[in-house]
């Protein structure tokens, strides 16, 4: 119950005259300071039960620095990646014993971006990761930390894109076709590193680099420009993900293209419904889970312990 039939709001105030302490000594409590009396806990804690008191955030922020809650602010949530990422993140800090509160942006512009950070610094989150950053996306400047995640300047990211070209290379391919992501974002132009960091290291020739913007409309409308780079005898295709991979097999189906027989076609990401297209798609898998669990230490300052390596999943799109 709340008292006076749900009326009244039970506080700190409330809880403390119950127990006969402090309401410093309840924050204390509540917050797990050390070298409170077993006894005088116990009272705290009766009277929280007595009063079905809520711990809130704003509560905790009067006896300490930390509200336990991560900010994240996200861009272009409605794609796999970015969604994948804040769910995640939101697991990565309830095992911290934290929530996240998410701010949603979907410009690139640093203004809007620098809205959304100081929204979620007015909440008096704990620090702050960034989904989806762009080029442009602010990152020093506040008082709390902020870290992207995929941070380290992506270098798993590139690492996996080095992936999918050593594959190709591995199958015999010498002219590929890279479709990229849109150039302001940090995660396009790690995997845009990644590929070409093969295709230095084997001697592959980048037949074309086309640009799309994550979407599978833009993949199937890059297909003309890979079917002419196939017609001068590219023969792989390297998306920089899933969705736009996804397009692209379609719209070389539909210009009498197959897929792997006259092109190759690798993902990245491996989706959950990566492994249902038809063909079933060459991918790289990202330790998502373990990336979030890095992003979420790192802006707690915890120890953090670093993600597993990507993985290819090798599939039907690739000969």
């Amino acid at each position: 119950m709340s008292g006076d039939g749900g009326s009244k709001r039970i506080g700190v105030r409330e809880v403390a005259a119950a127990a006969g302490v402090s309401t410093q000594t309840v924050s204390r409590v509540l917050n797990g300071y050390p070298g409170i009396r077993d006894a005088t806990r116990e009272r705290v804690l009766d009277a929280v039960a007595a009063l079905d008191y809520r711990v809130n955030n704003a509560a905790r922020a009067l006896g300490t620095s930390l509200t336990r809650t991560v900010g994240v602010v996200a861009s272009d949530a409605v794609l796999h990646g970015p969604a994948a990422g804040i769910a995640a993140l939101e697991r990565a800090a309830r095992t911290r014993g934290r929530w996240i509160s998410t701010a949603y942006t979907d410009s690139d512009d640093p203004a809007d971006i620098d809205a959304a950070v100081r929204h979620l610094l007015a909440q008096g989150v704990d620090g702050i990761v960034l989904v989806a950053a762009h080029g442009a996306t602010p990152l020093e400047g506040y008082d709390v930390p902020l870290v992207p995640l995929y941070g380290e300047s992506g270098i798993r990211q590139r690492d996996a894109a080095a992936l999918v070209g050593d594959h190709l290379a591995d199958l015999g391919h010498r002219r590929i076709v890279e479709l990229a992501g849109p150039p302001d974002w940090r995660e396009a132009l790690a995997r845009t590193g990644g590929v070409a960091d093969a295709v230095a290291r084997r001697g592959l020739t980048l037949a074309d680099r086309l640009e799309g913007d994550w979407s599978a409309a833009s993949g199937f409308a890059a297909a003309e420009s890979v079917a002419a780079a196939v017609a001068h005898g590219a023969t792989a295709v390297a998306a920089a993900n899933d969705q736009m991979a996804l397009g692209l097999m379609a719209g070389l189906a539909a210009r009498g293209l197959r897929v792997p027989a006259d092109v190759s076609v690798t993902g990245f990401d491996d989706n959950p419904d990566a492994a249902f297209y038809n063909p079933s798609l060459t991918t790289v898998r990202l330790d998502v889970e373990g990336e979030a669990e890095y992003a979420v230490a790192a802006v707690l300052g915890d120890e953090v312990v670093a993600p597993a390596a990507p993985v290819l999943v090798v599939r039907d799109s690739t000969a």
